[in-house]
């Protein structure tokens, strides 16, 4: 009976997850790129996990990512129903959460590490991401996927656990400021 049992269950858990892909982007920092994508948990967003992706060093820190040097970004790793959710509306979420014009960095982040980034992890994604660009000279880069390390845990949900430190930041970085003048909005 309990084979019977685990045998339903992970033939279910391997149904409800054949349905789920992955998007990956860099918008500079990643403690302000969670909030916009986890307000769609209930409409198709499974999970989202911040960490670093498009370097070469295996398992990078955050120290090590934060200074430069690893090629890495970081980045947020969107897993998503694309039954209830579809990836042009996951980059059309990205585009107004960042400034695709900056070739910098992102706000006051400045480096290769806080650059903007759309990590495709197939043709369909990146014809997408590519038809998807705003008018203008686009910085933001559009890449296949690498590697995705997810960030020690204390970033994860970084504006639920620390929610006066993240706003302070935030609003110091002038990231709200920027996203008004481009888009006519401060965030999601």
């Amino acid at each position: 009976m309990i084979k019977k049992i685990l045998f339903i269950l992970s033939a279910t858990l391997s149904i409800a997850t054949s349905k789920a892909d992955t998007a990956i982007f860099a918008g500079g920092c990643f403690w302000c790129m969670q909030p916009p994508f986890d307000a769609l948990i209930k409409k198709g967003v499974i999970k989202t996990t911040v960490g670093y992706t498009g370097g070469l060093k295996e398992n990078p820190t955050y120290e090590e990512t934060s200074s430069g040097g690893t090629g890495h970004r970081e980045a947020i790793e969107v897993v998503f129903d694309s039954k209830k959710i579809t990836y042009q509306e996951l980059v059309k979420i990205f585009w107004e959460n960042i400034d695709p014009f900056d070739r910098d960095g992102q706000f006051c982040d400045k480096g290769e590490q806080y650059t903007s980034a759309i990590f495709y992890t197939n043709e369909a994604q990146k014809k997408a991401a590519e038809t998807s660009k705003p008018k203008g000279i686009v910085a933001t880069l559009i890449l296949p996927a690498k590697k995705f390390y997810p960030a020690e845990g204390y970033h994860q949900s970084y504006y639920t656990k620390n929610p006066i430190r993240y706003k302070f930041y935030r609003f110091n970085c002038g990231r709200d400021k920027r996203l008004k003048e481009i888009w006519g909005h401060s965030s999601h």
